[in-house]
């Protein structure tokens, strides 16, 4: 029987602060760090060579391949080994790209340790971990995309140009761009949005994206 504890890779350019992460780990107790990494290429390069860990804590921008790119590649080449985003940065852009790519959660490079903690739990023993920036509901939708008991209901109330809009929600376009791109103001896409939040089960553009990768109105790459 193995008694060891899960393992934890540590994917930072910054050698400083993955080195403190390294150390704030093993104080947990919980944990045990397999190995570190510079950039994405480096983690996959190990991965490959056969150290599997339960969980990659890993950074977003990088050298060489950054937290993006990664992320998705351990999806879809390594699915048994969870990601958990770990970022200076709390914009939608980002916990979305992070997400579509195979996120399990995401946190803040100034969370308390005793948050890094509980992540790392929730991820090993859930599947994923839910803060103030990601809801329980967003998280499982993105998790649960297979499970037919969640399917959410067709976008059977949507017209064409809210459909149309729901997807340009899932790119990287401000709203600004995504009203350029369909010839209207700023004010009429403002209208789809808040239409789609009193349509929709949803609040914010994270929830409009998680929605139309559920409902299959968006694949993700």
């Amino acid at each position: 029987m193995d008694n060891r504890n899960p393992s934890v890779a540590l994917v930072d350019d910054h050698v400083m602060l993955r080195n403190g992460l390294a150390n704030i780990i093993r104080n947990f107790r919980s944990h045990e760090v397999l190995f570190e990494a510079d950039n994405g290429r480096q983690c996959i390069e190990k991965l490959e060579s056969g150290l599997i860990p339960s969980i990659v804590l890993l950074d977003l921008n990088m050298p060489e391949m950054d937290g993006y790119t990664t992320a998705l590649v351990i999806r879809n080449r390594f699915p048994g080994v969870k990601v958990l985003a770990l970022s200076m940065y709390d914009s939608e852009n980002s916990i979305i790209r992070m997400l579509r790519n195979g996120a399990r959660g995401y946190i803040l490079k100034d969370s308390d340790p005793s948050e890094l903690q509980t992540a790392l739990s929730e991820v090993q023993q859930k599947g994923y971990y839910h803060s103030e920036l990601i809801t329980h509901r967003l998280i499982r939708l993105v998790n649960d995309l297979d499970n037919p008991e969640g399917q959410i209901q067709q976008l059977i109330n949507l017209n064409e140009r809210e459909i149309e809009f729901l997807k340009l929600s899932c790119t990287e376009l401000t709203y600004k761009e995504i009203a350029d791109k369909m010839g209207v103001s700023p004010r009429t896409v403002d209208g789809y949005r808040d239409m789609l939040f009193e349509k929709l089960p949803v609040k914010t553009r994270v929830g409009l994206v998680l929605y139309a990768i559920r409902s299959g109105l968006v694949m993700i790459a």
